[in-house]
């Protein structure tokens, strides 16, 4: 029985991540990168998958939390005899003097485990059994000096600890017994340790701790988000940072591969790559809460990756280099026997023209926080690419596409891709106006052209017989992306029209504060869950349509229902408001921030209104 998908917390240092249980076993880990093969996938197989697992001698209550503004994992497990404390990072050293571009620490590839008893006396041992490549790739330990390490080909693991590793057939262990204030350590190491760099002793183990801790304490530092929800939010945030790939600055979709979003069914995708429509989103996110670096740096990847100015810019891209086929992985069981396990993703080849609406809201909004003087990677040639994401829009304005949900059923002439193509042409002529090389008629054009596309999918998109609009022209199915249009601006949600679409969407795709995409048949087999962004569309619309008390009570509930560490999965099954899908999931942190935004300008525009009223009122 697989452990549920709420149960992990993710570690990290901006090139991969680990996923760890409330018990304590990392049950996923992909090294070097985010997108390399895993190593630990117990995740995905609870008996053929690889873990590193901490054990103890009798029954065990656990309780975890993150160090305050940190993505360090801190739990503290009480058994019979004791009580002790486990500390899990990943270390990222700051440069110094920090570069203009590139990344802002630099990884070790290493993951450390730090175990303090605190009270009493605790027994137990770290066991770690690495399964290279997914569990397809046979692999021989061997003890070299103090450590163990495992060779699988190519790859390597290297494990030091204090007490000292042994053997126990393809695992090495590490057996402690400790009493108050006595400290054992693990660490992994992805390839040959360095002489220079290895960490032989507790010291150099807790001054990682206390370098990674400074670096996240600082990044925490920067956000300018002064709000009421400030754990939420700087917990999406801090997760948002783990999900990007610092070398590059390409965000990942999840940190995770094959977590199914219906049980049983066979939606089960790989998320660790970069889709253009997520990584805006995020860069949105990240430039309202004061990171424009993290923003710059996504734009300096699509720069480099796409050396064609935004004349062929795809859908998704691999995080360093191009996307790998989608490929089954049959020899795992799959999360709690839920198959097949899929890496890879197909999708790459689909046609999804909302993207370039979302770059170009994306850019806007980070040019506007620079006040029009972007870097010069973003800033060359900026002209051009205007030109080249305008010319992709309007030339695909009157073409069916698969649409934001990467429907399996085929093309459909989607109301949120052409609300998209509007906000494409309206941003683009934003920008136009404030830097030079456009010139007026241009702009004027792209204008003219935008309001016939909003005259026309107003009329088309409408549905009288549902009174609301619906996810694809002539149709009668309802699609919560057109609560994201809205939030664009696309869609006035202070208009009745949307007001109705809005009670439309609540009723039929609904359940309480839980919002399902569509209700429809896409093609794959099984009931998934209700989608968490979605949730926190709704709460945007509530908000800007003026519901604000609504907004906040819906919000907080939504907060309420992450995990015991602030984190979210894709999806959530309304029945048991078990988490379903890949953990964590990106498009749900980013919602959730710029749902705490909105609702917070709302309250603000609300009070301020209302005191206006007031002293109208003692006025007159």
């Amino acid at each position: 029985m697989s452990k549920p998908i709420s149960d992990y917390a993710l570690i990290g240092d901006t090139h991969s991540c680990a996923l760890i249980a409330r018990d304590g076993s990392i049950d996923w880990l992909c090294w070097p990168r985010h997108d390399s093969p895993a190593l630990f996938v117990k995740l995905l197989d609870d008996d053929t998958g690889g873990s590193c697992s901490v054990a103890f001698d009798g029954p065990t209550e656990a309780v975890r939390r993150y160090l305050p503004d940190t993505n360090i994992l801190e739990t503290t497990f009480t058994t019979a005899t004791g009580r002790a404390r486990l500390v899990d990072l990943m270390p990222v050293n700051p440069p110094s003097p920090e570069p203009d571009e590139g990344p802002d620490g630099e990884s070790e590839s290493r993951l450390i485990r730090l175990l303090t008893c605190e009270q009493g006396r605790v027994t137990g041992a770290f066991r770690v059994r690495p399964t290279f490549d997914y569990a397809r790739r046979p692999c021989t330990p061997l003890m070299a000096g103090g450590s163990v390490l495992f060779e699988a080909g190519d790859w390597r693991l290297r494990v030091n600890a204090q007490p000292c590793p042994t053997l126990d057939g393809d695992a090495a262990e590490v057996r402690f017994s400790l009493s108050a204030g006595e400290t054992a350590y693990l660490v992994l190491t992805h390839g040959e340790d360095q002489d220079e760099a290895c960490i032989e002793d507790y010291a150099g183990a807790r001054r990682r701790l206390e370098t990674t801790a400074d670096y996240w304490r600082r990044w925490c530092a920067r956000s300018t988000y002064r709000g009421a929800y400030r754990e939420a939010v700087m917990r999406s945030a801090l997760c948002l940072k783990l999900l990007t790939y610092s070398p590059s600055g390409g965000i990942v979709a999840a940190a995770t591969a094959g977590l199914p979003e219906a049980v049983p069914g066979n939606r089960n995708y790989d998320y660790r790559f970069i889709w253009m429509r997520d990584a805006a989103f995020t860069v949105t996110a990240f430039v309202m809460l004061g990171y424009v670096r993290e923003a710059s740096e996504f734009l300096r990847f699509l720069r480099e990756r796409d050396g064609t100015y935004g004349r062929e810019t795809r859908l998704m891209y691999g995080i360093a280099d191009g996307m790998p086929p989608e490929e089954e992985l049959s020899h795992l069981a799959g999360w709690n026997g839920v198959r097949p396990v899929v890496i890879g993703n197909v999708a790459e080849a689909q046609d999804q023209h909302d993207i370039y609406g979302e770059l170009l809201r994306a850019l806007c909004i980070f040019l506007e926080a620079v006040d029009y003087d972007p870097p010069e990677k973003v800033n060359d040639r900026l002209p051009e690419v205007l030109h080249n994401l305008t010319a992709r829009a309007i030339r695909h304005r009157h073409d069916a596409d698969h649409g934001i949900w990467e429907l399996r059923t085929g093309p459909r002439q989607q109301v949120h891709t052409k609300a998209m193509i509007w906000v494409a042409l309206r941003d683009a002529a934003r920008i136009a106006r404030n830097i030079a090389g456009v010139a007026a008629e241009t702009i004027a054009e792209w204008e003219r052209i935008a309001a016939e596309i909003r005259a026309e999918y107003l009329e088309q998109g409408w549905n009288a017989e549902k009174q609301a609009y619906v996810g694809a022209y002539g149709s009668h199915h309802l699609d919560a992306a057109v609560l994201r249009a809205a939030l664009f601006g696309a869609l006035d949600p202070t208009e009745p029209r949307m007001r109705a679409t809005l009670a439309a969407v609540e009723r039929e795709l609904g359940v309480g504060d839980l919002i399902y995409r569509y209700r429809m048949d896409d093609g794959l087999e099984g009931d998934e869950g209700t989608f968490t962004a979605c949730a926190f569309w709704r709460v945007g619309c509530l908000a800007l349509g003026g519901r604000a008390a609504e907004a906040k009570a819906a919000f907080e509930r939504l907060i309420a229902r992450a995990n015991d560490v602030g984190l979210l999965a894709e999806e959530i099954d309304p029945a048991t408001g078990a988490q379903r899908g890949n953990m964590p999931q990106g498009f749900s942190h980013m919602a959730l921030i710029n749902a705490a935004l909105r609702l917070e300008s709302s309250i603000a525009r609300f009070e301020a209104d209302d005191g206006a009223d007031a002293m109208a009122s003692a006025a007159e």
